[in-house]
C-alpha cells in the first residue's frame, strides 16, 4: 500500500504547544508536511495564497486554538466554512477553553473533533476519543 502523505496546518501561537504537535507527530512517525500559522488572519492568506506561498495541496486537516490573536479561531472557522474551495477541510480544535459556548458554536460549524489542552491520557474523555480520530486521520492510507 502507498501511505497518504497529507499537509497539515496547525493554528496556534503557543509556541510550546506548537513543539507539543510537532513531538507528537514525531512519535508516531507521521510522514507528513506540518505548516503554522499563528493566528487566523495568517492560516487564511495560507491557504489562500494571499501576500505568501500558498499550502499546496491543501490540508488535509486543519489543527485550530480558539484563543488566536488577530482573528480568533471561530472567527477563522466561520470565514473557512464559508469559503467553496476550503470549507470541506476536516477541522480539529486544540485548545484550552472548555466552555460550552465555544463547543455548541465549534459543532454548529462542523468541526471533526475538539480536543481541550491538555490532552490527559489518565483521564479518559471525549477529548482522547477526538485525539485517537485524528492520529487515525493522519495514519490514512490509500
Amino acid at each position: 500500500m502507498i501511505e497518504k502523505v497529507a499537509n497539515i496546518l496547525l493554528v496556534e501561537d503557543d509556541y510550546l504547544d506548537i513543539l507539543t504537535v510537532e513531538r507528537a507527530f514525531k512519535r508516531i512517525n507521521a510522514n507528513h508536511k506540518l505548516f503554522v500559522a499563528n493566528d487566523g488572519k495568517q492560516a487564511l492568506a495560507m491557504l489562500r495564497g494571499e501576500g505568501v506561498e500558498k499550502i499546496s495541496p491543501r490540508p488535509s486537516i486543519i489543527m485550530l486554538d480558539i484563543n488566536l490573536p488577530k482573528m480568533n479561531g471561530l472567527e477563522f472557522l466561520s470565514e473557512l466554512r464559508q469559503d467553496e474551495e476550503l470549507k470541506d477541510i476536516k477541522v480539529f480544535i486544540t485548545t484550552t477553553s472548555d466552555h460550552e459556548n465555544d463547543r455548541d458554536l465549534s459543532k454548529k460549524l462542523g468541526i471533526s473533533g475538539y480536543i481541550v489542552k491538555p490532552v490527559n491520557f489518565s483521564n479518559p474523555t471525549s477529548s482522547i476519543d477526538n485525539f485517537n480520530l485524528l492520529i487515525d486521520l493522519l495514519n490514512l492510507k490509500k
